[in-house]
């Protein structure tokens, strides 16, 4: 699920509690989060709505001005109208994660996580982004792939990866090694 940055700032200043969407399958369900650029929000309740369901108070919470901007977006797209009640759930974990010094057992672990990706893929990758965002911090990805003899598209999702791992940070433009993943790279 997709937030613009304006609709996110509401939401983590607690002005906006709806969201509305309109799709083929839900993708997210109540009890769930969603990882944003600004922290996780929760999902509490995704329920089927006929877009005259719609109330003026509900357009306001979801961060329209009126209920014709929620109908009129549910007219430009296809499938299913829902209505999503939502919070902010925090700070992203992988912040904390990244910062935290891991021991030897937690290292141990994630070399074999990053061996379980590398067995997954056509040829190992991990070590290789891992020591080129070391030597090339704020490098812009089309570079960082060359390099790596990838595809942008391939780079980009093998990194998500590794930040998932808590083991790099994006920049504005560029990747670098979270003390984590600083630490990680120097043991292996």
């Amino acid at each position: 699920m997709l937030f613009r940055t304006k609709d996110l700032e509401a939401i983590f200043a607690g002005q906006c509690t709806l969201a509305f969407r309109r799709w083929k399958k839900p993708t997210v369900k109540p009890g769930g989060t969603v990882r944003t650029q600004l922290g996780m929000v929760g999902i509490d309740l995704v329920e089927t709505i006929e877009p005259d369901e719609v109330t003026e108070s509900d357009a306001r919470a979801a961060g329209y001005r009126d209920r014709a901007g929620v109908i009129a977006m549910f007219e430009a797209q296809q499938g299913t109208c829902y209505r999503i009640r939502l919070h902010p759930a925090g700070p992203d974990p992988r912040e904390a994660l990244r910062d935290a010094a891991p021991d030897a057992a937690e290292l141990q672990a994630l070399a074999t996580r990053l061996q379980k990706l590398d067995g997954a893929a056509p040829a190992p990758w991990t070590r290789q982004a891992l020591q080129l965002i070391a030597d090339h911090p704020g490098v812009v990805s089309t570079s960082l792939a060359q390099r790596a003899g990838m595809e942008r598209a391939e780079f980009k999702l093998n990194i998500r990866k590794l930040k998932a791992l808590g083991l790099t940070i994006s920049l504005e433009v560029g990747y670098r090694l979270s003390p984590r993943g600083v630490a990680l790279l120097a043991a292996l």
